[in-house]
């Protein structure tokens, strides 16, 4: 018996495999999906692609999975980080769920001028990233970074990654995008208000860095974020 179920183990998958399960993993699987022995679920664990595995042992603290057979190849995203100013608890829980979803390589969190949220909770951030992988399909989980300030983060950038930040410009992505092809590459989303004077100034100083529009109205941070990894995918990404 087959179901829709995925689920991330922290454990090398190939056939024949025995996964031993934790509590919080048994409890979900047996208490919450109500699968038995006998059933057929998928597993990943970010470096092994997808694998049929069946229950061999279902029990409410424990369980035991075995690896069957194959079913994706892990499947890397583009070289693509997003990094964006937290904002409230909610939409920054959205932001880096649609960008796991979107295929973002890494998440980065930063604290610029006008940041609103002093501080994030890494761990449940994570979390969200790798619930995300599971419902959406994918084969890989994005590493979420811990906060990081913007003087900083600019400081130590490796210049071969380009950035491509959104602002009030009068370019559009597909322009400004249109004459670059591959390599490694950031998408900053700035904060509720804006990159500050000297941020724009930092960024626009940068010869790997271009600013974009995302059109004539004023976008909600969560929603900017969607909308830029959208557009380097249909540009750049493996939307091609």
């Amino acid at each position: 018996m087959a179901s829709k179920v995925r689920l991330y183990v922290d454990h090398p998958l190939t056939k024949g495999q025995t996964v031993s399960l934790n509590k919080e993993q048994a409890h979900y699987l047996f208490g919450v999906m109500r699968l038995t022995e006998g059933t057929v679920l998928s597993l990943f664990n970010g470096s092994d692609g997808e694998w049929d595995a069946e229950v061999v042992s279902a029990g409410k603290r424990a369980g035991e999975l075995v690896c069957a057979d194959q079913t994706k190849p892990l499947q890397l995203p583009p070289d693509i980080w997003l990094v964006f100013a937290p904002i409230k608890k909610d939409r920054t829980d959205f932001i880096v769920e649609k960008a796991t979803e979107l295929g973002a390589a890494r998440i980065v969190p930063m604290q610029t001028e006008f940041t609103n949220s002093g501080r994030i909770n890494q761990e449940r951030l994570q979390a969200h990233a790798l619930e995300a992988a599971e419902q959406c399909g994918g084969t890989y989980v994005p590493e979420v970074a811990d906060l990081v300030k913007f003087t900083r983060l600019i400081d130590d950038w490796d210049h071969s990654r380009q950035i491509m930040f959104c602002d009030e410009s009068l370019v559009g992505a597909a322009e400004a995008l249109g004459d670059v092809k591959g390599g490694p590459w950031a998408i900053f989303i700035g904060p509720e208000g804006g990159f500050s004077d000297a941020e724009r100034a930092r960024l626009n100083g940068m010869d790997c860095a271009r600013a974009v529009s995302l059109g004539p109205r004023i976008l909600r941070a969560d929603t900017a974020a969607v909308a830029a990894l959208t557009v380097w995918q249909q540009q750049l990404g493996d939307w091609e």
